[in-house]
């Protein structure tokens, strides 16, 4: 069987001393046949944390995300969080009622 790594370029040595192997068509490292992964755990694409192996909720739905950042830090990429909107004003705009929260 077939095992993807996600592999550093400054690990490549490394991974290739214990047995990976580099997949020039699909530009990844993986590993055939092993019968011991433990070599290849710290580059194992999809690792087991605490927050992705939580149960989900009574309810049935999945733990809730963090809460949004604070107010005036900019978040961009996968970060980003839309604020809920106080009023109908445009977003460049400074209007009262957004003034006041």
């Amino acid at each position: 069987m077939k095992f993807n790594l996600k592999v550093p370029f400054a690990e490549k040595d490394a991974a290739k001393k214990q047995g990976a192997r580099w997949d020039a068509a699909n530009k990844l490292w993986y590993v055939a046949d092993k019968a011991d992964m433990t070599p290849f755990a710290k580059w194992n694409p999809t690792p087991r944390d605490a927050s992705a192996s939580a149960a989900p909720s009574a309810s049935g739905r999945a733990p809730a995300k963090a809460a949004a950042p604070a107010a005036g830090i900019v978040q961009i990429g996968s970060k980003y969080v839309e604020l809920p909107r106080v009023c109908e004003c445009l977003p460049w705009d400074d209007c009262d009622k957004c003034r006041a929260t």
